[in-house]
């Protein structure tokens, strides 16, 4: 061990009597230590210690002067508070209160002057021992740290990849693709982002929206995939899967989860207060009041078993239309602006395949996924603003019952 420590040590000497540093740098030589500095103006201390870069200091302090005192304090203050690097005190005996002084200035020992080499060398040793002890234990817990951080991030991966899954099934009935969950968190973000919500609450918005519908899985087919108009009981029925999503999501200490129960619970709440569970205007969280608009015009806009797609400039139409209705008004003008500024890249291909690159999806006021011919929200059974199901018939309400 002390082979190891004189081989790689870099000690400093901040020394006040040349004769001092003479008995010091021959005590050093004779244990075998060989890297070191000796400085004799208090001046060029600092200077020396950022450029030698030391693993031990040794500083004589004189006395009655105590003028180096300072040059201690100053010491500390470069080292990062969560290092260890031993600061010995080179001085004849002091008094116990000067000590004190000393010590709480951030000084780790004392080597007592004339010089004991045997004590000398003890002492060093230990110091040393001491900073690498305290640097290998430093290393151990940046590479734990590092592991716990990676198992961390495997582990929200793997969350945020069930999450998806999840959202997957309960959109697979009626949307083949599957993509109309990935689309809305794409475009919910978005929207988030341009109304200047926090990156954190917009990364959050991305990750929960797809799950808005989650709760369709508790919904039967013959209503999810009916291609006539529901009935009052039937409505009701469809309802469901806002509570039942809100059940599913329920009670997670996840942020992410916490945020998917409350758009999943008031998805389909109007601006208005018109909406299934009576909700209105700014009570309604803003990051479901965002989902709201997204999940509508990606319905809207997309082919689904009982409907046609519509063209991109009706469906901004129609939601606009519903600004101070169904909608925040804000939230519809910043919206608009982003698909007048060709903001919405959303990422699927012809064939509803992410795209790494996403080209733009607004193209001649028409979308190049499915291109309808003509509006078809006045045909029986046109969807509601309710994704889930076809509505009894058309309503200046997207989405209750006309």
């Amino acid at each position: 061990m002390l082979n190891a420590l004189s081989q790689g040590s870099r000690i400093l000497i901040l020394y006040h009597e040349p004769a001092s540093v003479l008995l010091l740098q021959d005590i050093l030589a004779q244990a075998g230590y060989d890297n070191y500095k000796a400085i004799a103006a208090c001046g060029e201390a600092i200077s020396a210690f950022h450029d030698f870069g030391p693993d031990l200091i040794l500083l004589e302090l004189p006395v009655p002067d105590l003028g180096r005192f300072e040059v201690l304090r100053q010491l500390q203050l470069r080292i990062p508070p969560q290092s260890y690097l031993p600061i010995a005190i080179v001085t004849a005996d002091l008094p116990r209160a000067v000590k004190r002084q000393v010590l709480s200035a951030g000084a780790n020992d004392f080597i007592a002057k004339p010089f004991d080499d045997t004590d000398v060398v003890l002492r060093i040793r230990g110091l040393l021992e001491t900073r690498f002890l305290h640097r290998a234990l430093d290393l151990r817990n940046r590479v734990l740290d590092q592991d716990v951080s990676d198992r961390a991030h495997s582990m929200e991966e793997a969350q945020v990849e069930i999450l998806h899954r999840l959202a997957l099934a309960a959109e697979y009935r009626d949307d083949i693709t599957g993509y109309h969950t990935q689309r809305v968190g794409e475009l919910a973000a978005l929207l988030g982002r341009a109304a200047k919500l926090p990156e954190q609450t917009v990364e959050l918005i991305r990750m929960a929206a797809p799950l808005h519908d989650v709760g369709k899985i508790g919904i039967p087919d013959r209503l999810i995939l009916k291609r006539q108009g529901l009935t009052e009981e039937e409505f009701e029925l469809i309802k469901a899967h806002t509570t039942i999503g809100a059940r599913l999501l329920a009670g997670s200490p996840f942020p992410i989860l916490q945020l998917a129960e409350k758009i999943a619970l008031y998805h389909h709440e109007r601006w208005d207060g018109q909406g299934y569970w009576g909700s209105q205007g700014e009570a309604i969280p803003i990051e479901v009041r965002i989902v709201s608009i997204v999940d509508t015009f990606d319905v809207l806009t997309h082919e689904r078993p009982y409907k046609k797609a519509w063209p991109v400039q009706d469906a901004i139409a129609e939601i606009k239309s519903q600004s101070g209705r169904q909608f925040d008004p804000h939230l519809v003008r910043v919206f608009t602006a982003l698909v007048r500024s060709n903001g919405l890249q959303v990422l699927s291909d012809t064939e509803g395949r992410p795209l790494k690159s996403p080209p733009s999806r607004i193209e001649g006021g028409r979308t190049p996924l499915h291109t309808a011919n003509g509006k078809t929200g006045t045909e029986p059974g046109w969807p509601a603003e309710n994704p889930l199901a076809p509505a009894i018939g058309r309503s200046d309400s997207l989405d209750s019952p006309g």
